[in-house]
């Protein structure tokens, strides 16, 4: 698989698990320390966050990384 394509699925996962979850993207930027805009990218595809920003953002999420990480 292209890391395009999963980094894509990485951003499309997070994407509905935030939404699923009503919190925005800036309320996921201050839950992560990140900046919103990172946040936007990532969700995008634009950008590869590193494993311990992913960990950040499942705590964020409160879910099973493993979800974040299916199909990539």
């Amino acid at each position: 698989m292209k890391e395009n394509t999963r980094l894509r699925n990485l951003g499309i996962n997070i994407k509905s698990e935030r939404l699923r979850r009503s919190i925005s993207q800036e309320r996921l930027a201050e839950l992560t320390n990140i900046s919103r805009n990172s946040v936007s990218l990532i969700e995008t595809g634009k950008i590869n966050p590193t494993i311990l920003k992913v960990i950040d953002i499942a705590n964020a999420l409160d879910v099973d990384i493993k979800l974040l990480l299916r199909e990539v």
